[in-house]
């Protein structure tokens, strides 16, 4: 990526292009194969699609919903909805069973996202005899497209029957959804509700609705799993959460504590705002791209001196790639180091500043100072993207991240099993690595599945930390 010089223009005369000003360039258009199958899950007027005034227009409408002080008016929601998830925690700690714990983290961010943007308990974690139709329907919807992970081309050609189900269930799922647009739209002021309109904030809810309740889960997946292969990160975590809400770790301290004091707390949870970027650094759920609109004269010279014009092409960001980049991120761009961030832990809308980067590296590299004194490019870290289309629930991620990390990360132990599990000696003691972390029997990988998620979807063993107490008993 430092190599990479952009040029707009042609020839050696060509005006230097900051790449950050990709974030500028709009996302395929509606008509893009590559979003067009997800049209069923997200609708054809969805912001990850549109472009132009209709999306300057919609997105300016949602915004205030998702800004920072709306958000924290919603905290005794989100934290409301954390309890039935600690449960079923503890029910698995008391049986011993395997637990698939995306199951758990879906269902809990399903509801909150659905609290937040529709202001609808969808009952998601209960049992599917319990849920209600819309909950049903949406689950049905998200699991029809494994199907289509190795599907190149349109689901039509190869799946048209998976293709027929999915339209009829989002032509269920509309009318629901459309009926809390309308006093959503009410509320806003909105005089003359057209169809149009309404079609069009019935997309976006859609929408908000995928994604909001799928980066989260992912980040949680991944987050259990980082607390049991690093130890000194999760010792690290614990010791500022003690710092924070004391040393009692019953869940209902924690979030009698949030409820009084949330903006105050989560504003000093530094290694933990770390913790969540570094997740999201090496795990990000997702990529973008950008279209260059013919005629832009936008050239990219690769390292070895050729150059290539990218006009009318979509240009895809992958952010696994950028954020493991060796030249920004040091000998340890592949390690999971949440110190790297101590400074510069912010996750949310706000630019990043950058940081100095090279103490972590320098601490955990046998005392090697490569990379020490570099500066982070801010747009070395885009798991929300960047710019104006940047993602519009990053804050909302933010702050339930850091809800459910602390009822969770001194309570209870994961461990592995399957795909990742931590690579044990012969007295069954945990192998521990020259970098800190333990051994992994084989890697814990993400796969294709609309994001990308932990291939397995994190199945693992749950147990209770020594002095905590189950709620189930």
């Amino acid at each position: 990526m430092a190599e990479l010089a952009v040029q707009m223009g042609k020839g050696p005369e060509a005006e230097q292009f900051d790449l950050s000003r990709l974030e500028n360039f709009p996302y395929g258009t509606p008509k893009s194969p590559t979003m067009s199958y997800l049209s069923p899950l997200i609708g054809k007027n969805s912001l990850v699609s549109i472009n132009g005034e209709m999306w300057k227009t919609l997105r300016k409408r949602f915004n205030s919903g998702f800004a920072p002080q709306h958000l924290l008016k919603l905290l005794p929601n989100i934290i409301e909805k954390v309890p039935p998830f600690l449960d079923h925690l503890d029910r698995f700690a008391e049986t011993g069973e395997t637990a698939l714990l995306s199951d758990y983290t879906t269902n809990l961010t399903f509801d909150i996202i659905g609290m937040a943007t529709m202001d609808m308990d969808f009952a998601a974690q209960k049992p599917p005899a319990e849920r209600g139709e819309l909950v049903t329907l949406y689950i049905e919807l998200v699991d029809s497209f494994k199907a289509l992970e190795d599907t190149p081309v349109s689901p039509w050609l190869l799946h048209p029957m998976v293709a027929m189900r999915q339209v009829q269930i989002a032509r269920r799922i509309d009318p629901m959804i459309k009926t809390r647009s309308v006093l959503s739209l009410a509320l806003e002021g909105v005089d003359n509700l057209t169809d149009d309109i309404l079609q069009q904030t019935c997309d976006n809810l859609k929408t908000f609705l995928f994604a909001g309740h799928d980066t989260t889960s992912i980040l949680l997946q991944w987050s259990f799993y980082e607390l049991e292969r690093s130890p000194k990160v999760a010792e690290a975590l614990c010791a500022e959460l003690d710092e924070l809400f004391g040393p009692d770790t019953d869940p209902e301290v924690v979030m009698k504590a949030l409820a009084e004091r949330g903006d105050e707390i989560m504003n000093k949870m530094t290694y933990t705002s770390a913790f969540i970027k570094e997740i999201l650094r090496l795990y990000p759920p997702g990529g973008s791209a950008r279209l260059v609109p013919p005629g832009t004269g936008l050239f990219v010279t690769a390292p070895g001196g050729k150059s290539y014009c990218l006009d009318g092409m979509l240009i895809y960001l992958c952010p696994t790639v950028i954020q493991r980049d060796p030249e920004v991120f040091g000998p340890t761009c592949n390690d999971f180091l949440p110190e790297r961030w101590i400074g510069d832990s912010d996750t949310s809308m706000r630019t990043n500043s950058g940081l100095v980067v090279g103490d972590g590296d320098k601490a955990s590299a046998g005392g090697s100072t490569a990379g020490a004194g570099k500066k982070t490019p801010p747009s070395a870290w885009r798991p929300f993207e960047r710019g104006p289309r940047n993602c519009i629930g990053q804050e909302l991620a933010n702050i339930e991240s850091k809800i459910i990390l602390a009822c969770v990360a001194r309570r209870y132990e994961f461990v592995k099993v399957g795909v990742g599990a931590i690579k044990r000696d012969e007295a069954g003691e945990k192998v521990m690595g020259d970098n800190g972390k333990y051994v992994a029997e084989t890697e814990l990988y993400s796969s294709r599945q609309i994001t990308a998620k932990p291939v397995d979807g994190l199945v693992a063993k749950v147990r209770l930390k020594p002095g905590a107490k189950s709620r189930t008993s």
